[in-house]
């Protein structure tokens, strides 16, 4: 069995103020680096993280012996035109409001697809899991994005849950389970240990 911690970054200033940060490259606040000093995490062999600062940040902060494999499409969704936006700046947008109404189904405008940002994740997953099985890692960490790591369980969750179901808090995330063995004939499930 192969576990793996599904971890979010720590706070930035845009989560501070609730704003939707997906491109926007932000550092860790000061808040978000004693978030981190202030929790225990399970030991890995190795890491695995979205390229975006908060992140790299954060996994260096978490695992200081372990240099984190990057992979680009673990990144955050592209929020458009609501980039580093909150509520107040959008509550009277139009566009905002339809967002909403869709149970944010819908695309960002000028931003990205939410169907091709989740199918982006779980395509990244799968070759990090592949990497961890060729690799015969059998712990595993991956710091990555509130959203990736709602896109991966909505996916692979056993018994299925939904993707707002799985909103986690900076510097939290979830402990799961893969059988290789299952996972090399394609019968690919995730089962959810714990939270962290």
């Amino acid at each position: 069995m192969i576990k793996i911690v599904l971890i979010r970054h720590s706070k930035t200033e845009g989560n501070l103020h609730k704003r939707y940060i997906g491109k926007t490259d932000e550092e860790l606040s000061q808040e978000g680096i004693k978030l981190i000093e202030n929790k225990k995490f399970p030991k890995v062999q190795v890491v695995y993280s979205s390229p975006m600062n908060r992140c790299i940040e954060t996994s260096k902060l978490i695992y200081k012996d372990i240099n984190p494999i990057i992979y680009d499409d673990l990144s955050e969704c592209d929020f458009g035109d609501f980039e580093n936006k909150n509520y107040e700046d959008l509550k009277d947008n139009i566009y905002y409001q339809k967002w909403i109404d869709s149970n944010g189904t819908i695309a960002f405008p000028n931003g990205e697809k939410h169907e091709d940002f989740k199918l982006r994740c779980v395509r990244a997953f799968d070759e990090v899991v592949d990497n961890i099985i060729e690799c015969k890692f059998n712990l595993a960490a991956m710091v990555v994005h509130g959203g990736t790591i709602m896109a991966i369980l909505e996916k692979y969750s056993y018994p299925h849950k939904d993707f707002y179901h799985w909103q986690t808090g900076n510097c939290c995330g979830y402990s799961i389970e893969i059988d290789e063995k299952l996972w090399k004939v394609k019968e690919k499930k995730v089962k959810v240990l714990s939270e962290i």
